[in-house]
């Protein structure tokens, strides 16, 4: 069974207008079903393929006359040796559509990419599925917290019960475990963590500590929601700085965790300069803290934060399902205000809270009157996105945004 992808529109206009079309993203979110789907015509090769793998090393100025473009090669990253020989036929061609390819170590591919294939290659990032994907909605807008977007998405938007929500927070976003609801979710994400180390890890990063790494991997999870402090989990690891600062670049590069940036500006004084880090699938993050079922989670001590990486996983998605990139920050000053998230777009500022409460009110929104200092930026709509089941307008500007809004 295939789950219709929002990106699916972007990933088509992509190769309207370039040669090649990538999609990265983690491990298992769905990168070749997505192609084979959307391109069943044309013939897919995979790289995961040892023999396929060793023709394209050993000889990959021919690799392509057997099976000419237009053509899918999955997990490409594998044999780098044939990225300058697309290069090549995009040159002498200058076709559309030519190559899709994908991979799941997107550290390894994008170096690649942009070496051989810079302005040649369209590239989408593939996440985890949506909460619009996972109840089948056909919105596919990118969020934003203003009066026309809500007005416009409250009339296609699903309303989950509070433990409905929970429970698919906690089950995660992979397709498999979605889709199929027999699949035991604590053996899903220990087949999937140990996939994750011993092949993208082990095989392209030469972390030869996997122990370690496991147990880096967890306290990030645990850090979920929160300020990162990289001196704090080197020292729980007992790794030290330059490596915990390493192993978290392979964890963002590789589609597992998002840093959120800090906003500054020199009209707030002694505001925060590090970033918040925040799981891309709470399902893992909940595996990895051993929050072990969807009841726990909601009542335990990483209720809220990780609720927040969730709606912040989930905003990115509405944006990167648009084949869009956007700008997200937080804030915290020194007197440890904070405004959750911040779009920023047309020299707009958009704040928004972020909450587990069903009843929030505009008590919750004081720290936006930070925003008020800022010269030369405009302040826009914003709010509190939270379990509510309705849009209510707290005043002139924010609103009560419920989770089904984003």
């Amino acid at each position: 069974m295939y789950l219709k992808r929002h990106i699916e529109e972007a990933v088509l206009r992509r190769a309207d207008v370039k040669g090649a079309v990538v999609v990265t993203g983690a491990r298992q979110v769905g990168k070749t079903t997505l192609i084979e789907n959307l391109k069943p015509d044309i013939p897919k090769i995979t790289l995961d393929d040892l023999p396929i793998r060793r023709r394209a090393i050993d000889s990959p100025s021919t690799f392509f006359n057997i099976t000419p473009p237009p053509i899918f090669v999955d997990e490409v990253q594998y044999a780098p040796e044939i990225f300058h020989y697309i290069k090549i036929h995009l040159d002498n061609g200058r076709n559309k559509g030519e190559f899709f390819l994908t991979g799941s170590q997107s550290f390894e591919l994008m170096k690649n990419v942009t070496e051989s294939l810079a302005g040649r290659a369209g590239i989408l990032e593939l996440l985890g599925l949506s909460m619009r994907e996972m109840v089948g909605e056909a919105w596919n807008k990118p969020f934003m917290p203003t009066f026309e977007y809500l007005k416009a998405r409250n009339a296609d938007k699903t309303v989950l019960r509070i433990p409905e929500i929970w429970e698919k927070i906690h089950r995660g976003s992979l397709p498999e475990l979605v889709l199929n609801r027999h699949y035991d979710w604590a053996d899903f994400y220990a087949d999937y963590i140990k996939s994750y180390i011993e092949r993208d890890v082990r095989m392209l990063t030469q972390v030869a500590d996997e122990v370690s790494f496991y147990a880096f991997m967890t306290a990030c999870a645990a850090m979920s929601g929160q300020l990162l402090n990289l001196s704090s989990l080197a020292s729980d690891i007992g790794i030290s700085v330059p490596t915990a600062k390493r192993w978290l670049s392979i964890l963002k590069t590789s589609g597992i965790i998002y840093l959120l940036k800090p906003y500054s500006n020199n009209a707030i004084k002694r505001v925060v300069k590090t970033p918040k880090l925040h799981f891309l699938d709470i399902g893992l993050a909940s595996y990895l803290t051993r929050w072990m079922s969807a009841e726990n989670l909601s009542i335990g001590a990483n209720n809220g934060s990780f609720f927040e990486s969730f709606v912040v996983s989930e905003i990115l998605k509405s944006y990167t399902n648009a084949g869009k990139e956007v700008d997200l920050y937080f804030l915290r000053d020194g007197n440890k205000k904070e405004i959750d998230l911040l779009i920023f777009e047309n020299n707009t500022l958009y704040p928004m809270e972020i909450k587990i409460k069903a009843e929030p009110d505009e008590r919750d929104i004081r720290s936006f009157g930070m925003l008020s200092d800022i010269k030369g930026v405009n302040i826009g709509d914003g709010g509190i996105i939270c379990l509510a089941n309705n849009v209510l307008q707290l005043n002139e500007k924010n609103y009560i945004i419920p989770l089904a809004m984003i």
